[in-house]
């Protein structure tokens, strides 16, 4: 009998993720450093707004772009947060969680061929992302030296006339760099110069320490070609809530709204209700957790550096991304020996792109408590990795 299925699909890598922490599920007393979603418990006055969306039999769809209230209180927020103005009923669409979003926003762009900038390090999902809409994914590297900061000469270096849009994720999964104001200014300046779409995901922009966060649409120019993907999960721990958002120009937006149609209907009524209560009423739990988020970065930067793993200072999101070069391993082989040996589960660099490797990727995303086991139980890994060389050094 014949394969039925696609080639398209075959062709797709399976996520770089999922393997450590399959086998982490098969073993006991593993301290995870790897999932990226925070630990956090959606806000009790959020969850108490789904509920009662429940409890009043409130279950059915909603209008296909969210409920309207909803994507009034996300216009407000942008405005409030970066003086930029959406029209709620034109501009504002509401996702399942910006996976969806990212998807249709690509789609909604892509003819079959054209090819997407796609800045990597980055979350695993981006360059499947665009081959499923039919495009093509030219990997633009970063690196360590600069920050993982993406600048318009590297953008233009890999342009070709089938180019046709800008992928960026900043604050970055994983190396939770952000960009500059220069860098961004460079970008903008390259999507201008060759007419093209940018498509900014950005949603850990409120999780972001000492720097300020600028939405790319923002600036001169680019409100007219930049769709920004956003949504509740990261900021407000809403994950499991699956409500994300778009906000584009009414071309855009329009296009993307009928590939919503078709493929979802809608976003969970009972998570749009809580979105609504988050954003009006979330300020206050946004920095409670921030707060707390910064903490552990000091102390998971702090712990990487002292054991010898050289740790780029993170800006953002809640990933550590230290260098384990010193190992003399692959960061797969770092990985995989680690969870093994101690038990602790963390991601290797190369799942996010090629630039990625001699890296791993740490969440902070959980407890002091752990984090400090995790640390514990790494130097000791770290120690017997770098003994031998240190030993023949000697010799």
């Amino acid at each position: 009998m014949r394969s039925f299925v696609s080639q398209s699909v075959k062709n797709l890598r399976p996520s770089g993720i999922r393997r450590y922490f399959d086998i982490a599920a098969t073993m006991d007393n593993v301290v995870s450093l790897g999932i990226g979603e925070p630990d956090f418990a959606t806000p009790d006055h959020v969850t108490g707004q789904g509920m009662q969306c429940l409890q009043n039999g409130r279950t059915g769809y909603t209008a296909n772009a969210g409920l309207l209230e909803l994507r009034q209180a996300i216009s407000q927020y942008v405005e409030r947060l970066y003086g930029l103005r959406y029209d709620p009923k034109e501009e504002v669409l509401v996702t399942v969680g910006v996976s969806e979003a990212m998807f249709i926003a690509l789609k909604a762009v892509l003819n079959p061929g054209e090819e997407v900038l796609v800045v990597e390090p980055c979350f695993v999902s981006n360059p499947a992302a665009v081959e499923m809409a039919g495009g093509v994914p030219v990997t633009v590297d970063t690196f360590v030296e600069d920050d993982f900061q993406v600048t318009g000469a590297g953008l233009e270096a890999k342009i070709t006339p089938r180019t046709k849009a800008i992928l960026i994720s900043y604050p970055s999964n994983p190396t939770g760099a952000v960009l500059s104001e220069q860098n961004l200014r460079q970008i903008a300046a390259v999507a201008e110069k060759y007419d093209l779409v940018v498509i900014s995901d950005e949603i850990y922009e409120r999780l972001i320490y000492n720097h300020t966060h600028i939405n790319f649409a923002t600036l001169p120019g680019m409100y007219e070609r930049t769709i920004v993907l956003s949504g509740m999960s990261k900021s407000f721990a809403m994950t499991g809530w699956r409500i994300g958002y778009v906000t584009a120009p009414p071309e855009l937006l329009d296009a993307m709204r009928k590939l919503h149609q078709y493929l979802i209907m809608s976003a969970p009524t009972m998570g749009q209700v809580a979105a609504v209560e988050a954003l009006l009423h979330g300020e206050d739990d946004v920095a409670t957790m921030r707060a707390q988020y910064d903490r552990r970065r000091q102390m998971i930067v702090d712990g990487f550096n002292q054991m010898g793993l050289t740790c780029f200072e993170p800006r953002g999101a809640f990933y550590a991304f230290p260098n384990i070069s010193i190992t003399g391993l692959s960061s797969a082989e770092f990985c995989e020996h680690l969870l093994l040996e101690e038990q602790v589960a963390v991601v290797p660099g190369s799942a996010f792109g090629r630039s990625g490797e001699g890296f791993i990727r740490a969440s902070y995303a959980t407890s002091e408590a752990t984090i400090e086991t995790a640390l514990e139980r790494m130097a000791r890994f770290v120690q017997r990795c770098t003994a031998p060389a240190l030993a023949s050094s000697t010799a």
